[in-house]
């Protein structure tokens, strides 16, 4: 069996988030399994097609300022339960830096903070 390529090009926490998802009139609110400055992981959520863009708002725990951004559902991993994966498309540098700066405090903290 050849080995499992991994498909994410960051490192992801595991992070319960809350998170405001508005694809065309509607609006859902979910909540993160983890969180890269690639991504994030919807659980517990029927997922939409893949490709589909959607927009996502949140708070990184301690930052009064949302993080916008637009995303792409991706075909689930065979290991993923339900929920869906989403790929960040326009993603500005300092949100980067913000969700960079929250991943590196997290790491060494017990799961699911």
């Amino acid at each position: 069996m050849p080995p499992v390529r991994e498909r994410r090009s960051s490192p992801r926490i595991n992070v319960r988030l809350q998170v405001v998802e508005t694809h065309e009139d509607s609006v859902y609110f979910q909540r993160t399994g983890n969180l890269s400055t690639g991504g994030l992981f919807l659980e517990g959520t029927m997922p939409h097609p893949p490709g589909t863009r959607v927009c996502l708002g949140f708070h990184l725990p301690g930052d009064e300022r949302p993080v916008e951004v637009t995303g792409e559902i991706m075909a689930p991993g065979k290991d993923e339960g339900l929920g869906m994966g989403v790929r960040f498309l326009d993603l500005s540098p300092h949100d980067r830096e913000r969700i960079e700066r929250f991943l590196d405090e997290s790491v060494g903290q017990p799961p699911g903070r």
